[in-house]
């Protein structure tokens, strides 16, 4: 099957040609986000850390602000430094230029502040304008395509409906020769000996496991048993009974794929097929990591309704609530609720999903796309210094 991507210089294919803003620091990014609002095709990523970050923590975000500027959906990048910040400016805007797309930077405090800095982001943000505004996508082949799985405000339709419908749209994708990513950590507690069965090898089951048990291990350092977080008070209102139950109909989305392997938070894959990435149960966080890993599109499935989406990548809602779709009709794409009551099965439509990505491939906005949600947050693993 064709879809109509952008061919980048390092050979990956992106379904957007976006002009991404990218601050290095909390500090730099108003600057950021002033000259995305001037710029035609400019998109800003309001980045909340960068600076006072120790260790793992430091390397994650350096490495989801360089993944972010590496997406395919992106065709250019203009980094905004403050200059004193924790995260190599000139490293970052490096290591997304090695991609062979262009990349600009501005430092604040060399500039001279706010002002001249805006300046000289809208003079060097509409250089990249002009230099890639002459793009047009080309056919290609929907194998190109690196689709994420996210689900939030799930409720009890979820794991019945709209989770299990996102897992043939995931295998049928897979089986074209594309790629999937499922993430959430916190919600495969309970059931990741099921996930780890389904892993290419044991060592990979056990990375799996491992991920899992330290994601445990660190809400136990700060004195908390995530299981008493988890599911959150909406779900419970939903419907869902325990973690065991959401992260039961969570690893529904992933279909039957063998997972080829376990990525750290942000990671790209290194090859086609089903892939498992440690994040956060946090939506936005999540999505962040996985487009960070490359992911051009996402299918977001969400019971009790979010209108949430991406700077980077166009975010599919889903729903298997059928009062949801009803009263959120204005953010909800597709309405899974009926294979609930019986009048289409899930193989149905998961072909349904599956149809909407590759529509969105060749150009069509998801409504969270066309209202403009941008909602974007880096996981954050240790306290800031």
């Amino acid at each position: 099957m064709e879809i109509l991507g952008y061919r980048r210089p390092d050979g990956k294919v992106g379904i957007r040609n976006h002009i991404a803003i990218i601050p290095t620091a909390v500090c730099s990014s108003t600057v950021a986000a002033n000259i995305a609002a001037q710029v035609p095709g400019a998109v800003a990523l309001p980045n909340q850390h960068g600076c006072c970050q120790i260790g793992a923590d430091h390397e994650q975000t350096v490495r989801t602000l360089i993944g972010l500027g590496k997406n395919p959906n992106v065709a250019a990048v203009l980094v905004v430094g403050l200059g004193c910040e924790g995260v190599p400016i000139r490293e970052v805007a490096d290591e997304i230029a090695a991609t062979g797309k262009p990349v600009e930077v501005i430092v604040i405090q060399e500039v001279g502040g706010t002002l001249k800095a805006t300046a000289e982001g809208l003079r060097k943000a509409g250089e990249l304008a002009r230099k890639v505004a002459h793009l047009q996508p080309e056919k290609t082949d929907v194998s190109e395509l690196v689709m994420a799985i996210e689900c939030g405000g799930s409720d009890f339709t979820s794991g019945l409906a709209s989770n299990p419908a996102c897992g043939i749209a995931s295998d049928m994708l897979v089986a074209a020769g594309g790629t999937s990513m499922l993430s959430e950590t916190t919600e495969f507690i309970g059931a990741e000996h099921v996930l780890a069965r389904r892993c290419k090898t044991p060592e990979i089951g056990e990375k799996l496991i491992r991920y899992v048990r330290e994601c445990e291990e660190r809400a136990k350092l700060l004195n908390v048993d995530i299981r008493g977080g988890q599911p959150t008070p909406g779900n419970i209102a939903g419907g869902i009974s325990s973690i065991e139950e959401k992260s039961l109909g969570c690893i529904h989305k992933a279909g039957h794929a063998p997972i080829q392997d376990v990525l750290a938070y942000g990671e790209v894959p290194k090859g086609k097929g089903l892939y498992v990435m440690d994040s956060p149960g946090q939506d936005i966080e999540s999505i962040t990591g996985m487009v960070a890993g490359g992911a051009t599109v996402v299918i977001f499935t969400t019971g009790r309704g979010t209108p949430t989406g991406c700077p980077i990548a166009p975010v599919i809602k889903i729903t298997g609530n059928e009062r949801t779709f009803k009263m959120m009709e204005d953010n909800m794409d597709i309405d899974a609720s009926t294979i609930i009551s019986g009048e289409e099965t899930i193989e149905q439509v998961g072909k349904r999903i599956y149809e909407m990505v590759v529509e969105v491939a060749n150009g069509h906005m998801p409504k969270a796309e066309s209202l403009g949600h941008k909602e974007f947050g880096i996981y954050k693993i240790a306290p800031t210094y």
